[in-house]
Order: C-alpha cells, then sequence, then structure tokens
C-alpha cells in the first residue's frame, strides 16, 4: 500500500504560479513512477505530467509543455509539480497517483493509490 497526501493548491492569478507536493508513506516510494492528474468541474480527469522513479520517463500533456515542470525528491518521498504562467483553464483538483505500468503512462486506468487531490483555482 502507498498513501500519498497532495498540497500547495491555492488560489492563484493568471499568469502566477504555484508550487504542488505529494508526499508518500508506505511501500517504497523511490521505485515508483508518479503522475499528476487533474479534474476541471464537470469534466473527465486528464493526465497532466508522469516522472520516472529515477527522474526519467519524465512526459507532459500537450495542455501543460513549457508551463508545468514535474520532479521528485526520492530522499522525502515526494513528488512536485511547479506550475508556471496559469490560466485560468487550470483550475481543476489535482490528483497525485501511482503508475503500475511504470512507464509514465497518460492512461487513467494505469494508476493505483489516488491521493484526496488539492484544489487550484486560477482568476482571470
Amino acid at each position: 500500500q502507498v498513501q500519498l497526501v497532495e498540497s500547495g493548491g491555492g488560489l492563484a492569478q493568471a499568469g502566477g504560479s504555484l508550487r504542488l507536493s505529494c508526499a508518500a508513506s508506505g511501500r517504497t516510494f523511490s521505485r515508483n513512477t508518479m503522475g499528476w492528474f487533474r479534474r476541471a468541474p464537470g469534466k473527465e480527469r486528464e493526465f497532466v505530467a508522469s516522472i520516472g522513479w529515477i527522474g526519467g520517463y519524465i512526459n507532459y500533456a500537450d495542455s501543460v509543455k513549457g508551463r508545468f515542470t514535474i520532479s521528485r525528491d526520492n530522499a522525502k518521498s515526494t513528488v512536485y509539480l511547479q506550475m508556471n504562467s496559469l490560466k485560468p483553464e487550470d483550475t481543476a483538483v489535482y490528483y497525485c497517483a501511482v503508475d503500475r505500468s511504470g512507464y509514465g503512462s497518460s492512461t487513467y486506468a494505469d494508476y493505483d493509490y489516488w491521493g484526496q487531490g488539492t484544489q487550484v483555482t486560477v482568476s482571470s
């Protein structure tokens, strides 16, 4: 079992930045590929970014490329999502999860052990 707790969400203005954290406990974190997803009001959960256990397999959704950066600190069992140049359409609940495929999948069904999510709201 892996327990995941997201934090760092909040209110930001368009063009601003936020840094999300996902703290893991339980099963060995450092061997897991991790991902971030988001769910906007009235929409399906969508892939945002993923990162392999030694920092490889970095993958981004086209909608966030060049603005968001995923990283991890295995010593702290934490994955980060640095979000810059935020847009109102980035407003969503952001979730982290463990990628069972191990290859940085963008498919929701490949992920387990979802956190409770953290709300990000971007005002125009």
